[in-house]
């Protein structure tokens, strides 16, 4: 009982953190816009809304357990690229606490890949997927 109260705890912890981003994207997709173009990025407008999209279906994957691993691993590669495309090395000169958020990237790529080997749990999850545990 132990193990499916944590990995659903986990789960909504992903889910959740997932939710917050999309619902400030598409609060705030004038800033979210602002701030992927201010990173360099073209046609800002489309990005940012195509990342509330993604997010929304990330916390969507997350709650539901449905291609659990394959969002877990999705997920991993999406945050190591905000991780670069926003907070990396060229963003380090001039303000330290950028390589702290770089870093802090890493740590919830780590719990992601680990779920997406352990899968989302023996019970409240679909269990559509091609990675999925067995």
């Amino acid at each position: 009982m132990t193990k499916t109260i944590t990995l659903l705890v986990a789960r909504l912890i992903f889910a959740g953190l997932f939710a917050m981003a999309a619902t400030f994207k598409f609060t705030g997709m004038a800033a979210t816009t602002g701030y992927i173009a201010a990173a360099g990025f073209p046609a800002a407008l489309l990005l940012a809304w195509l990342a509330a999209i993604f997010e929304s279906a990330l916390a969507l994957a997350f709650l539901t357990g449905a291609f659990f691993s394959e969002t877990a691993v999705l997920a991993a590669a999406y945050v190591l690229f905000l991780a670069f495309a926003f907070h990396g090395p060229s963003h380090w000169s001039g303000n330290r606490d950028e390589f702290g958020f770089f870093i802090d990237h890493f740590t919830f790529i780590a719990g992601l890949l680990f779920a997406a080997i352990h899968g989302p749990g023996a019970r409240w999850a679909l269990r559509a997927g091609v990675l999925a545990p067995r």
